[in-house]
């Protein structure tokens, strides 16, 4: 018998390589707003990536400010100045073009733009009151999923980060752009699509609310990365790489929206806390040592993912289990990804703060298969240092 489950994503999404370059005519179709927000970096900017959008959007009669102060790791002060910038211009409907951090952003503009409620008070679990402008999402990095998902985290204190998770942050639409993807550097790819297929993995192997669609989105999103992130890494230009990890990632974010991510993101957030690394490293930091440790209790799931992979070898559960958790490692090692801790600056006297703060993460740790301590955390950073 199949138990009662939920399964809710964007409302519509598309596929297109140079899809970019005809944006306003995509979204002139979509919607009547013609006062845009877009909401990105300043490095995308100044590069330039921006422009093929920004023509295609004023062919279309759309009057567009751009908001580029987004930066890694958003602390709630740019998420304000977004918005304060966005009500001045009258804007009415938001565009998030860039990665994760400049997605996340866009989502809480969309609501903050007609919504009074205090931004303390949406933190948790759907705590978003009212409804929102409408909201496109344009990721330019194959990782965070950001653009399918309904989570934004922000940084809240010097050191620490909060999620809010809504409906209201589903966007209206999306737009895999694969080109966009194509000045994405060799470390960065390596990162964010081992960030994607974490999503993935954790997603498939969730405590809670993991289900048959779940899966099914999961198990696709590490079959295309798997085949194609060593290639997307050494071979930036490839088409066929970049599509399947920008389709992969965002499959994942479908995944992980529904059955939540767990231990390995909770003993991330730190690392990105105390000593700003990029998101989809520190995952990528701690994936090894955290596939190890839930071994216990995820073997049977980790034998389906190694068929899925396509990792080397027979045998029973243990031994497919085993060998996925193998194909793994070789594969982050075979991407250039930094694989250690003390080769990203982090010191070993850091490492009991570390273990402390991750668990402040219980909204994460309740999914892991396997329960984690406090010591186990202190290990699992021993072993990943």
């Amino acid at each position: 018998m199949q138990a009662p489950f939920s399964f809710d994503g964007p409302a519509a999404l598309l596929v297109e390589w140079g899809g970019a370059a005809r944006l306003g005519a995509l979204m002139a179709a979509w919607f009547s707003q013609r006062n845009l927000l877009i909401v990105t970096d300043r490095f995308l900017h100044e590069a330039g990536l921006l422009e093929p959008a920004k023509t295609s959007l004023a062919a279309e009669g759309y009057v567009v400010t751009v908001f580029d102060a987004v930066v890694a790791d958003p602390p709630e002060a740019v998420l304000l100045q977004a918005v304060e910038q966005a009500r001045a211009q009258g804007c009415d409907i938001v565009l998030g073009l860039g990665g994760g951090s400049s997605m996340d952003i866009a989502k809480l503009v969309a609501v903050l733009l007609h919504n009074d409620q205090p931004l303390k008070d949406m933190y948790g679990i759907g705590n978003i009151r009212g409804h929102r402008a409408p909201l496109v999402q344009v990721p330019t990095t194959a990782g965070t999923g950001s653009e399918v998902t309904n989570i934004t985290i922000l940084t809240t204190g010097e050191k620490t980060k909060m999620a809010i998770v809504a409906p209201q942050l589903y966007a209206d639409r999306v737009l895999l752009d694969g080109a966009l993807t194509l000045g994405l550097p060799p470390v960065q790819t390596a990162a964010t699509g081992i960030d994607a297929m974490v999503h993935a993995i954790e997603a498939f192997t969730s405590r809670h609310r993991k289900n048959p669609l779940s899966d099914l989105f999961a198990k696709e999103a590490l079959r295309l990365m798997a085949a194609h992130l060593v290639t997307a890494c050494t071979d930036g230009s490839s088409r066929p790489a970049r599509e399947a990890m920008l389709l992969g990632a965002a499959l994942a974010g479908k995944a992980f929206s529904n059955s939540p991510v767990a231990a390995v993101h909770a003993l991330a957030y730190p690392l990105g806390g105390h000593f700003h690394l990029p998101h989809g490293l520190t995952n990528a930091l701690i994936l090894g040592p955290v596939l190890r440790f839930n071994m216990k209790a995820a073997a049977p799931l980790y034998a389906e993912l190694a068929d899925v992979v396509g990792a080397p070898g027979s045998g029973g559960v243990t031994e497919r289990a085993g060998a996925f958790v193998a194909f793994m490692e070789d594969l982050m090692d075979r991407s250039g990804a930094p694989r250690r801790l003390r080769d990203c600056g982090v010191p070993e006297e850091s490492l009991p703060l570390l273990a402390h703060d991750a668990m402040l993460q219980t909204r994460l740790l309740v999914n892991n298969p396997v329960e984690v301590t406090e010591a186990d955390a202190l290990t699992l950073y021993r072993e990943a240092f």
